[in-house]
Formats: structure tokens, sequence, C-alpha cells
């Protein structure tokens, strides 16, 4: 390729993927339990540690640049491999050549700076892992030779506590909600040992022998290796509560901390008449951004890791609150790794078909399709896996080594579940609109032909007319009794229902109490989701109410793994056996985010980008509310109650969807009806519409 870069910036480039995987396997295993490595139990893939890259020039005269490298490097020209350089700064001879530069590093990933008047490295690059693949480099935002990915880390910024007091003789602190980073001791004297007990609730952190994070150290060693007086442990962790417990001899001014975190924009707001529902809006904002780190994690304290499925939920709620596309990629690039695969996203069969779908709401939200056709090899690799692993009536099936999850509930998931073949028949129409989108018919057809015959024959087989909705798994060709809410509301989500089985599904399973009840948010994300779709707003914000105000009743300052109401006093901790297993700040948690902006707000995108849009607003029982909701480019600000809407726009066409007891009027614009009580009115960007209707 040949090209001047001179108008392009220049930047650090590496393998594509290489850096997003590394930074993966340092996350992976910076959990610990008590002080202990708790390291993910999945294979961590590793980056290519010998790399090329190239690059065609064409230049009227020599040019010097310089070179940076991590790693050893080596540059040569025109294929002269016998006269390399690992000068920093080496002239290019005039005319049409092309630069070869080597990069090893066994530690860190191969990574490449080259500056000069007109030749300089950036995407325009490619590289190759000696694999017969020569790729478009990959680069970000590192663009100074001394700043190379290697040495990205996150911001920070100081806390204080906002209370201290003296327990049992020890001094526990309290920073007033949860939050994440580095404890510190100002001006830390004497010598003798520090224990210090972490808690994401006050009970945690006064449970010496129970409570899941703690540090020790020796005083007198920590004090001689303070900066400016101030001694900072190295592990940042999740807490609200801290009890120091102090050998007599050790003295501090006082304890502080280091908040670490993503710096984000607050692109999105919603405010509405109860005020209840603003406080759950905003505490979702903030679960959500703490969990939203170097990547998309499940939760702050535990387990730290990266999961496909937990993300898959984050991905939506981030699209209608910041907007943060790296976070995003990072994410989906960390989770799906390398070939050849030999297990699925953590050992979790259906969370390697939440990536499929994961990526094409990627697309469909901001319309990159360029990021699509450099992982698309990889998402073709990925689905033969799965598909290699149909049983004889081509239903998709766990191995003995996987783990399928579905949810937190007591169903057993042994033989073929109905979940996992709706999720496989959506994986495929992904597939098929994404090979669409780069021009691969044959692929495309194939592809949509599959997941047609996956969704009928998963109807078929699993439907019961009787109970009125999808019974949950069939074992050795035999349907099982068992019916949950699973398969049925995911049948609803991508529409594989025809109209009288989506009615019986809402009637004799959503809201059938006889039906065992979704205790996660996980689920309840789904669930609330699917109940929207059916209108059924009011009773979800009810629900809303219910259960994340359940949660703040009890003191909660984020969104929990679960919430069982039923449970009393400090049992809400206990999980997975520990009396504080439970994350009390947890990504899944964060749902009323994507509920209010999708479905109160009612906007979406209806093509890549929001390019267009739609907007069906629905109060579900509010006097009024009003919000914003990041459109990548723009926004769209809304503002409604019983008598009127105001909407304005700042990027793409769209279309305003309402219902009205009456003839709806706007001044701005055309008010069309529907039928059957409906009206839109066409927004375009850059323009405020008032439309005055009865609710």
């Amino acid at each position: 390729m040949t090209q001047h870069t001179a108008t392009m910036s220049a930047s650090w480039i590496w393998y594509p993927g290489d850096f997003e995987i590394r930074l993966h396997e340092k996350m992976s295993v910076k959990r610990r339990s008590r002080g202990v490595l708790y390291p993910a139990y999945w294979r961590l893939d590793r980056h290519y540690s010998n790399v090329t890259f190239r690059y065609t020039y064409d230049l009227p005269q020599e040019e010097r640049i310089t070179v940076a490298a991590e790693g050893s490097f080596s540059l040569y020209v025109d294929g002269k491999g016998n006269d390399r350089s690992d000068d920093a700064v080496i002239t290019l001879p005039a005319g049409r050549h092309e630069i070869n530069v080597s990069v090893f590093n066994d530690i860190e990933v191969p990574a490449l700076f080259i500056e000069g008047a007109n030749i300089r490295t950036n995407s325009s690059w490619e590289v190759t892992s000696y694999q017969n693949d020569w790729v478009p480099a990959g680069n970000w935002t590192f663009d100074s030779p001394s700043s190379p990915p290697s040495a990205f880390r996150l911001a920070l910024t100081p806390q204080e506590p906002v209370s201290e007091e003296m327990k049992e003789g020890h001094l526990l602190l309290d920073f007033g909600r949860e939050t994440f980073g580095y404890l510190r001791f100002h001006n830390l004297r004497g010598s003798g040992m520090v224990n210090i007990y972490y808690g994401e609730s006050m009970a945690e952190a006064l449970s010496t022998e129970e409570c899941y994070s703690l540090d020790r150290f020796e005083a007198g060693e920590a004090a001689r290796s303070s900066v400016d007086g101030i001694y900072t442990l190295n592990d940042a962790k999740a807490y609200r509560y801290v009890w120091i417990h102090a050998d007599t001899a050790v003295n501090w001014d006082h304890v502080s901390m280091l908040y670490e975190y993503v710096p984000v924009t607050h692109r999105s707001t919603f405010e509405c008449s109860d005020p209840k529902l603003n406080e759950i809006y905003n505490m979702s904002l903030y679960t959500l951004h703490l969990n939203m780190r170097e990547f998309f994690l499940d939760g702050i304290k535990r387990d730290r890791w990266v999961w496909s499925g937990d993300a898959y939920q984050a991905f939506l709620m981030n699209y209608y609150s910041f907007f943060d596309l790296d976070v995003t990629r990072r994410t989906l690039i960390a989770l799906r790794g390398k070939d050849p695969l030999v297990m699925h996203f953590n050992t979790i069969l259906d969370y390697s078909l939440y990536w499929f779908i994961s990526l094409y709401d990627y697309y469909l939200y901001t319309g990159d399709i360029d990021f699509i056709r450099q992982y698309y090899d990889r998402a073709v690799t990925l689905m033969d896996f799965c598909l290699a692993q149909r049983n004889e009536e081509g239903l998709l099936e766990g191995r003995q080594q996987d783990w399928v999850f579905v949810d937190w509930a007591d169903f057993k998931n042994n033989g073929a579940v109905s979940t996992i073949q709706i999720l496989l028949a959506r994986s495929l129409e992904v597939m098929s609109l994404l090979a669409a989108k780069l021009g691969n018919v044959s692929a495309s057809t194939s592809y949509v032909t599959l997941a047609e015959e996956i969704k009928e024959k998963t109807i078929r087989l699993f439907w019961d007319d009787s109970r009125g909705g999808l019974l949950h798994h069939r074992v050795d060709g035999v349907t099982q009794s068992t019916l949950t809410k699973h398969a049925s509301m995911f049948a609803l989500t991508y529409d594989y229902l025809s109209l009288e089985q989506r009615d019986s599904v809402i009637r004799n399973v959503m809201l059938n109490p006889g039906v065992p009840q979704i205790r996660t948010p996980y689920m309840r994300f789904h669930e609330l989701a699917v109940l929207c779709e059916s209108g059924q707003h009011d009773y979800v914000r009810q629900e809303v109410l219910s259960y994340w105000g359940g949660m703040i009743e009890l003191g909660a300052t984020t969104f929990w793994e679960e919430y069982d109401p039923s449970l009393a006093d400090d049992a809400h901790f206990g999980m997975y056996g520990g009396t504080f297993g439970k994350s009390l700040c947890h990504a899944w948690g964060a749902g009323p985010i994507y509920l209010f902006g999708k479905y109160f707000l009612g906007i979406t995108p209806s093509s890549p980008e929001y390019q267009t849009y739609r907007i069906q607003p629905n109060l579900g029982g509010l006097a009024f509310m009003k919000g914003t909701v990041p459109t990548g480019k723009g926004q769209v600000h809304i503002e409604m109650d019983h008598s009127a809407i105001h909407v304005e726009s700042t990027h793409g066409t769209g279309l305003l969807t309402f219902t009205s007891a009456e003839p709806p009027t706007c001044e701005e614009a055309e008010v069309r009806s529907a039928g059957n009580g409906r009206y839109e009115v066409a927004i375009k960007a850059g323009n405020r519409y008032s439309i005055a209707y009865r609710n």
C-alpha cells in the first residue's frame, strides 16, 4: 500500500487485537481472595511475540525518521534482510520503497512508533504474524513515543472518607458509597504490622475472618517506600468500608484513597415525576461506570473478570448512557481471543452466542463496518466451532466440559436447552446480516437458511400449547416438562413467535406467578425488556420500584448481583457458599439505564449509526418524564407529560410514534395518523418539535 501520511499523526501500532488480548490477560489475574491470587479459570490467550510491519512509500527526496519499539526491532528496506538497522534515527532513501520492521517482545505486545515529515506509523501500515496474514495494523490513542501501549493505565483522582469512627479500638473508615481504588496512608511512621479489612458492607469489613478483601504490610518498610510522604498500597480494590488494625507503634496523619476510573462523558439523562426512579437511574449509572474499566467487568469486588453474558448487557446500557466505544471494542476483542478455539467463552456455551449478538448490536448502534470487517473471520471460526456441537436432531448441546448457564436458577440444563437454540438462531441471523454487509452473498444465504431451520425446529419441538410457552430442555429426543420464562422471553425478543403465541407467553408465562420467578438482575434485564416490548410499561415501572428500590431500602449504594427480598439482614450478602460472596456492585444490576432509555423515552436506532431512528415514548404510569439518549454523533432529547411531547435531535432522521385520545397538533411538522389512535411525526435534526396530544 502506498500512502503519504503527513496529514495523519503518528501512533503506536501492533498486531490487531493483541493490545486488548494482553490487557485482558493482565486483568484476568488481578482478582484476589483474602490476599491470594484467584485467576480466571479459562484459557488466557497471548499476543504474538514476533511480528513484522510493512509500509510502501513514494517520496521525492530522502527522509529522516525516528524509530521506537516495544521490544527488539530491526528495520530493512525493499526486502534486503541482510541490511538491517536498529538505530533510533534512520534515513530512508527517496523514491518508491517498502519498509519492513520486525519487532520481537515475549512480555508485552510488540509495538512500533515511527515519526518523520511524511512517514508515520498509523492504521495505514500492515502487519503479519507469519501466518500468511498481512492485515491492517491495530492502533488507538497512543500518539507519543514516551507513552507506549504497555504503559496504559486508568485515571486516578483523590477521594476522602466521609466519616471515621473507632470500632473495638480500631479505625473504621466509611467512603460514603461503593468505590474502587488504592488506599493510601499520609505521613505513615513507626514500625509494626498493619492489617486492613475491606467491605462492600460494614458487616463485611468488620468480619476479619470472612471479608473477601484484605491487605497486610509492615509499616517501617512501607514508610520508606512512600512518595511525597504518602504510602499507596499496590492493589486497587472495591469497598465502601475499611477497618484498619495496626500495632500500637504505628501512626499516620490520615488515610485517603486514589479512585481509579475510566474518564467518560455522561451523555444521557433521565428525570421523571417519581423521585425513587430518578435515584434508581442515577445509581444505575454509577454502578455501570464502576464496572466500566479496562473492559466491562461483572463486578468490581468479585470476580473482576470479563464475562460475555454480562458484557452483552453492559454494552446495551453503555449505548444508552456514556456511549464509550473504546471499552466496548476492547471487551469484544478480548472475549473473542485467538484461534484455535477449544472452549466456549468463559467456558459457557450461551456466552459464545451472546458475542455474535453483541457484535451486531455494536454495528447497529455505531455503523462501524470497518471493525466488523476486521473481526469477521474470527466470527466465522467461532460459528463453525458452535455448529460442530449439534446433536443428531440438529440442536446445539453442551459438551461434558461446557457450562450451560442460562441463569442462576433451580433447573437442569442437560440435553438440548431451548434458550440455547433461540440464541443460536439469532446468532446465525447476525452472521447472515454481517456477511451480506461485507458482500458475501453465499455465506449470508447459508447462515439465514440454517437460522430458519433451527428456529422452526425449536418452536415445533419445545412449544407446549397447553401451558402457553416454550419448555426448557429436551433429553435423548424427549422434551421435558419443565417450563421456565427464559426461552419464551428470548423468542419474544427476537420476534420468533406468532401474535397468538406472543399473547399466550405474556399471559401464561411472563405474568404467571405459577412459573418460577427470576431472581437475578441479569435475567430481569431481559424479562422487563420483553414486557416493555409488549406494552406492560406500568407493570415494569412497579417492578423496578420494588426490585431495585428494594435494594436501596436495604442501604445499597450500587446495585447487586442478586436480590431476594425474602432474605433478612446480613443474609443478603451471601452467595457461592461465602458469607460475603455476593457482589454488591454488579454491572448487570444497572439494567434500568437501558429500560428507561429504550422503552420509556423510547429511542432506538432503525438503521446503523442512528441514520434513522424511532421514538416511541411511554409514560408507563408516570406524570411526566424527560431525558436525553446519545446517538453516537448526536443525541435525542424528549420531554413528555399527559398533554404534550417535546422532541429535539442533533443527528439523523427520526420517526416519533405515540397514541392520543384525540387528534394531536404540531406547528413544526405534519402529524400523520397511523390508525387505531396512533400518530406519527417525522423528526429532523436541528429542529425542536412540540406536539399537543391527550394521553
